[in-house]
């Protein structure tokens, strides 16, 4: 692997421009990087690492001056035969590298080892190179005409080399430092000063020659310091605990030990080893100062001191931390008996007030006894439960009011309703139980629109004491006498819950009503139906749909038989047309009333001499009941036709003009405006004002009535003119509706919502919108748009489907309305 860092060879090379180079070979010009070499004194290339020679002895380099090159020859003929000396060798990272300012400079460079330049000739070499000492110097902050150093005082002379004296290790003939660098770079402690202080301290234990006695050093701790000590290590972080608990195994000695912690390590006293050599200067008597300094030697003493001075710092450091956490203890314990004053105060308060209540639910239990003078009435009771929700609300909301009013208020309730007659006297009871229910209603079940007996004691209290009274009551009611049981209803229905309500309308009253409905005879029953069914219409709305359909069923069998001149026909029929949707409704009539009508003008003779309109009178009285365009129907089919071929049989027989007139004013007025405004009937009128204009236009050469062709002009110009008016009229009329329902809009609640738009579309096409009492979807309130319920969510209208809610828009949901 090529390196392109800058290393020794490179410095060597740059500092060393004139050196000898190694010149290619044919091999390797032949090879490249494959060609063997002999010698290692090139740069390391591509080729890979060569293989170290482990087995040459090892060569110990000088360190001292440049020697001439006489002498360098004479040191290589010398140490030939140990190891052939290498002028260049590449720098490796496992090679030991030759210090330089040994024997790899050529005698060329003599000059740069010793001796002085002036400052004008300093880096004059690098003219010869690329220049790469003066950026080394100059990245390392060196600048030029200032001196090296960290304060760039620099020194007068380069550095020098001191020639040792043999060929032994550095430092093994004393220190090496000349006398210049001993000023330029003065050294605090010597070699000399530090074997002085080791004498010193080791002869402590020995009595001083000149008689003294020398106080020895101590190191104190103060007890802060052990405290600091203590808390510092009681704050270990979690690496530094597991750290400090780690297995050891301790190999510098003779014996293997195992130490579980490294301050143990750092504890153990310092046992001399007797090594061989001791144990024979003991024998021989030998005199060294080893031997005198192992004889005053007591490391059994010094780990006993040392234990005994841990333990009190340990004892120390204990006691210190005993110390703080009964400090903390006390203020914890202080925020304790302040919390469990309050908590104490709170509840000493809250068993007067429960004994406060206490007493008023004695009271009450004691009146409520058989024999007691002055028996508890249920506005008194009322009362005492109205002040334990005033002034003890806490306990009062806390408290079982289920299991209270069942004990209390029942009883009280059944005597107050016991000879009570829902269908005579209605409104009884309804003010002293409309207090109940604020009394005893739970608000959180009431949210939720929930139904709980155990959990509500006002339901529980409606379901079991004022529920069987109406169940009585209602078992004995004739459906046909209806108003008592719907002002009873109406006048309890604010207080009663809606679920109870529910549960009335749905299994007790929809059964009677179900039942008396299957009995009736629309033929020999006196009663009109309408009359007993249409009253609950407000209360329980879509619950009565199961019933129009058998009642349409018996209405069209007693239809049968019926002729347009019955009159009673219509007064039964005409209460239905808005209960009944206007699908169902326009079926029933096309099939049991139209056919009969259809019949009845078929039978009508048109004879302008002498008349009969009674026919025609029986059809039109239909007119609100069913529909313009059946109606037209049945003119077209039945009426016009023979009208039409009478007209034309009397103007071919030279009739008077002013009677024909008259008869076609006359018929015209028979019709309402309606029905005149139709396409189809204004078309007939003016078929037949064209008739009447052809046969007076005709008639050129025979006898023709004075000034009929003028009256019949005018008369067609006139009804033209009155119907051009008449379109006008209706024009400008639905304008101003328009402007006066923008105007009325924009008046209004501004800005309206979508609930509010669904209302004012359901006005405009006359179709019922109004909420489903008691019932909801999701939370969202259920609506019935004419015969379609729905509900509302963030402005999207959702319609009830076979088997889930679809979203529809609001022209679509007209339309299904209708």
């Amino acid at each position: 692997m090529e390196k392109f860092e800058i290393t020794d060879w490179d410095l060597q090379n740059e500092f060393n421009p004139h050196r000898q180079r190694h010149w290619q070979t044919k091999e390797e010009a032949t090879y490249g990087v494959w060609a063997e070499r002999d010698s290692e004194d090139e740069r390391p290339s591509f080729g890979g690492k060569r293989s170290r020679d482990y087995s040459a002895p090892v060569n110990f380099i000088s360190a001292g001056l440049k020697k001439p090159a006489g002498d360098e020859i004479e040191d290589e003929d010398s140490d030939e035969d140990e190891k052939p000396a290498k002028q260049e060798e590449a720098p490796k990272e496992f090679v030991p590298k030759k210090l330089k300012t040994g024997g790899n400079f050529k005698p060329s460079q003599k000059g740069f080892v010793g001796g002085t330049k002036s400052f004008m000739d300093f880096g004059s070499w690098e003219r010869h190179t690329k220049g790469i000492g003066q950026k080394l110097l100059q990245k390392m902050g060196y600048v030029p005409g200032r001196g090296l150093g960290k304060n760039a005082q620099g020194i007068i002379t380069p550095i020098e080399a001191k020639q040792r004296k043999g060929k032994a290790a550095i430092g093994a003939y004393g220190s090496e430092r000349t006398t210049q660098s001993l000023q330029d770079f003065p050294v605090v402690d010597s070699d000399e000063e530090a074997e002085e202080e080791f004498q010193k301290e080791l002869s402590q234990w020995r009595k001083d020659p000149s008689g003294g006695k020398k106080k020895p050093k101590y190191a104190y701790k103060t007890v802060e310091e052990l405290k600091a000590k203590g808390r510092a290590g009681k704050q270990l972080s979690t690496p530094q605990k597991e750290l400090a608990q780690v297995k050891v195994i301790d190999m510098t000695g003779r014996e293997q030990k195992v130490y579980y912690s490294y301050s143990q390590i750092s504890q153990k006293h310092n046992i001399p080893d007797d090594s061989p050599q001791q144990q024979q200067q003991q024998q021989q008597g030998l005199p060294g100062k080893e031997a005198k300094a192992q004889a005053f030697a007591l490391p059994e003493l010094e780990h006993n001191l040392q234990l005994l001075i841990d333990l009190t710092e340990q004892e120390i450091i204990q006691n210190d931390r005993q110390l703080q956490y009964e400090r903390d203890m006390v203020v914890t314990l202080t925020h304790e008996i302040e919390k469990v004053a309050e908590t104490l105060a709170r509840e000493e308060a809250d068993i007067r007030n429960l004994s406060q209540v206490l007493e008023l639910v004695e009271e009450c239990e004691r009146r409520m006894r058989p024999d007691c003078p002055d028996p508890l009435t249920l506005p008194e009771c009322a009362r005492v439960f109205e002040t334990l929700q005033d002034k003890y609300y806490e306990e009062y909301r806390m408290s079982d009011r289920v299991d209270l009013a069942v004990a209390i208020v029942f009883p009280l309730v059944k005597d107050y309703f016991r000879n009570w007659d829902p269908l005579k006297d209605c409104s009884y009871g309804t003010e002293i139980l409309a207090k109940w229910k604020a009394l005893l209603e739970n608000d959180q079940l009431l949210s939720h629109g929930g139904q709980d007996l155990a959990s509500d004691a006002f339901h529980r209290l409606m379901w079991e004491v004022w529920m069987p009274y109406v169940r009585s009551v209602v078992a004995q009611w004739q459906p046909r006498n209806c108003v008592p049981m719907v002002d009873f209803l109406d006048s309890w229905s604010h207080i009663i819950p809606v679920w109870i309500l529910d549960n009335i309308l749905d299994q007790l009253v929809f059964p009677k009503l179900q039942k008396e409905v299957e009995n009736w005879n629309p033929l020999t029953d006196t009663v009109p139906i309408h009359s007993w069914i249409h009253p609950w219409l407000p209360l329980m709305q879509v619950r009565l749909e199961p019933l129009y359909s058998p009642i349409r069923n018996k209405l069209s069998s007693a239809l049968q038989k019926w002729h347009p001149s019955d009159s009673s026909a219509k007064l039964i029929l005409q209460p239905w047309k808005e209960v009944f949707t206007p699908g169902s409704w326009e079926a029933f009539m096309i099939k049991n009333i139209v056919p009969k009508l259809g019949l009845c003008l078929n039978e009508l003779v048109i004879n302008p001499h002498q008349q009969h309109m009674d026919a025609f009178f029986w059809v039109m009285d239909w007119e609100g009941m069913i529909s313009v365009s059946s109606l037209v129907g049945l003119l077209e089919k039945h009426f016009f036709p023979k009208w039409l071929q009478v007209l034309c049989s009397w103007l071919s027989n030279n009739p008077n003009y002013e009677e024909i007139t008259k008869w076609y004013l006359g018929w015209k007025s028979m019709f309402s405006d309606q029905v005149l405004a139709h396409p189809s009937i204004k078309e007939k009128f003016n078929e037949a004002l064209d008739i009447m204009n052809r046969a007076v236009s005709s008639s050129v050469g025979g006898y023709m009535q004075p000034g009929a062709r003028e009256n019949i002009a005018y008369l067609t110009h006139t009804e033209r003119r009155k119907d051009f008016q008449y379109e006008a009229m209706q024009e400008r009329r639905e304008a101003e509706n328009m402007a006066q329902r923008g105007i009325g809009m924009a008046a209004g609640a501004v800005p309206m919502n979508f609930k509010d738009l669904i209302q004012t579309k359901a006005e405009e096409h006359n179709i019922v919108f109004m909420p489903v009492i008691g019932k909801r979807h999701e939370g969202k309130q259920l609506y019935t748009f004419g015969r379609i319920v729905i509900y509302i969510d963030r402005g999207v209208v959702f319609v009830q489907g076979e088997k889930t809610w679809v979203p529809t828009s609001l022209q679509s949901l007209i339309d299904m309305a209708k």
